[in-house]
């Protein structure tokens, strides 16, 4: 079975609640620890009028600072357990251990054996919406997941109504595969999704 890469920092200097596991021109891609709580905190509070619509309903601690502490080292134990990989982005203009937490991209329920799929998903800050941010982190971390951690699959599933998302995908080769009906309870209702996947491209055969 394929194994994670040893949770490291990217640089000796980088500090280590918040290993940065990618970089792009503009964002750090980070799997951070609890010290970052705080950050994740703030993140989903600015941005829970903007990003509830498309999300499943949140336990009731969500928003809070006990839950972020918890939920970063089970992120972390995650991945270091090759169930999951939730990584936050960071703007690169700014110091690891100060930059806020502008968004995440996250792929989970690790499927290894004969099938190797996992399921893509992100949320971007409103206030950086329309810059291409997304795009470029995911031009990032899925040749990671596909070379680094060895999957063959990632699935992708948006809301029929969401049509940034739906471009976002068809950018990064997604293609459609089908139409599920209320396939996810969001926001307090079981909604349709169109389902998306990227297959990751075949190596050149060696001689």
């Amino acid at each position: 079975m394929s194994r994670p890469p040893r949770l490291e920092t990217h640089e000796a200097h980088q500090p280590p609640f918040s290993p940065t596991l990618l970089e792009t021109p503009r964002v750090r891609l980070c799997l951070p620890g609890p010290d970052a709580a705080l950050r994740a905190l703030t993140y989903v509070k600015e941005n829970r009028e903007h990003l509830s619509p498309f999300e499943p309903e949140r336990p009731p601690d969500f928003y809070t600072l006990d839950y972020w502490r918890m939920r970063l080292e089970q992120d972390r134990e995650d991945f270091v357990e090759d169930r999951a990989l939730r990584m936050v982005l960071m703007p690169r203009g700014a110091a690891p251990a100060l930059a806020p937490i502008i968004g995440s991209v996250s792929f989970t329920q690790f499927r290894r054996g004969p099938l190797q799929i996992c399921e893509l998903g992100y949320g971007l800050d409103h206030r950086w919406q329309g810059q291409g941010i997304m795009t470029e982190a995911l031009q990032a971390a899925i040749p990671f997941v596909f070379d680094r951690l060895g999957f063959h699959r990632i699935q992708a599933n948006h809301l029929p109504e969401n049509k940034r998302s739906a471009a976002t995908l068809r950018r990064l080769g997604f293609s459609v595969e089908g139409y599920a009906r209320d396939f996810l309870r969001i926001h307090g209702q079981w909604r349709d999704h169109v389902l998306t996947a990227l297959i990751a491209p075949e190596k050149p055969s060696r001689r």
